[in-house]
């Protein structure tokens, strides 16, 4: 019966990983919004949004770890709309920035990018470790895969705030983390849509 509920994967694994990941990501959130404000970066201000809404979505991970299939496809979803609204709040700031212009630090933003690819890729190996992964582990992986690729943009906009002494690539950064975003989005929006259908089908 538990494993017809899908609840055979809160394993103690599982729930540890998710916890160290959880905890992880809140230690960047927190870094990656001090150095933004500090280094007035659009770049680094959207990494830590991100990883605001990937720490939420780790908690909810958590929680659906008990719960049963239904349960978990809903929060899964829940977790690709915040992917969404974390977007578009990316871009408003990073078109207000355009307009009234910014000065950010080149040196820092290279800096967190590096700091943020190192984390993220111990949170991939991390989860990659996990068998029997549902939605939700699913979702949690696609987040952090996400992120890894992010801190190599932020890396590259870094340089080139030095080289070029311009705030376009810090911008142009904070942009294309939102697309990821969405592209994420989308995934997991697919993959809950599938485990609905795969539901509906064994009933």
């Amino acid at each position: 019966m538990m494993s017809e509920l899908g609840l055979d994967t809160a394993s103690p694994d599982h729930r540890r990983t998710l916890w160290i990941v959880l905890v992880l990501n809140l230690a960047l959130t927190a870094g990656f919004a001090v150095a933004g404000l500090i280094g007035d970066s659009s770049a680094l201000l959207a990494n830590a949004l991100d990883n605001a809404s990937d720490s939420l979505v780790f908690i909810i991970s958590l929680v659906a770890l008990r719960r049963g299939r239904g349960w978990k496809t809903g929060a899964a979803r829940f977790c690709a709309a915040m992917l969404l609204l974390f977007a578009a709040g990316i871009l408003a700031d990073a078109f207000r920035r355009f307009l009234g212009g910014s000065e950010p630090l080149g040196s820092a933003i290279m800096i967190m990018g590096v700091l943020g690819a190192a984390v993220n890729a111990l949170c991939l190996w991390l989860l990659a470790r996990l068998k029997g992964k549902d939605v939700n582990l699913r979702a949690a992986t696609t987040f952090s895969f996400n992120d890894f690729a992010s801190n190599g943009g932020i890396f590259i906009a870094g340089a080139l705030v030095l080289w070029s002494g311009s705030n376009w690539p810090d911008l142009l950064v904070g942009a294309v983390v939102a697309v990821i975003a969405v592209k994420g989005a989308t995934d997991i929006f697919r993959d809950a849509n599938e485990e609905a259908g795969k539901a509906e089908g064994s009933e």
